[in-house]
């Protein structure tokens, strides 16, 4: 027997099914997710421990964390209404 979704539940599969896709397209095999809604802070992280030697800030939004030429974060600040 099929269980029905509600729209919101359709909607976040979805969005999680194109995340997937655009995933899978990484370089890094590995990704962990975190996010603050406090700060509204989201964090992705492509090694763990993410010990990062640099940070680049390509807008007043987004930091880039390197360790040598490898990208081992992303945080994206005020992440709800950046994109």
């Amino acid at each position: 027997m099929a269980t029905k979704l509600t729209k919101n539940s359709e909607d976040f599969i979805k969005n999680c099914l194109i995340m997937a896709n655009d995933m899978v397209k990484l370089s890094a095999r590995q990704a962990w997710i975190d996010y603050d809604m406090e700060a509204d802070v989201l964090y992705m992280s492509f090694r763990k421990p993410q010990r990062a030697s640099e940070t680049i800030e390509i807008s007043e939004d987004i930091l880039i964390r390197k360790d040598g030429n490898d990208i081992v974060g992303i945080t994206v600040i005020n992440a709800s209404t950046t994109g």
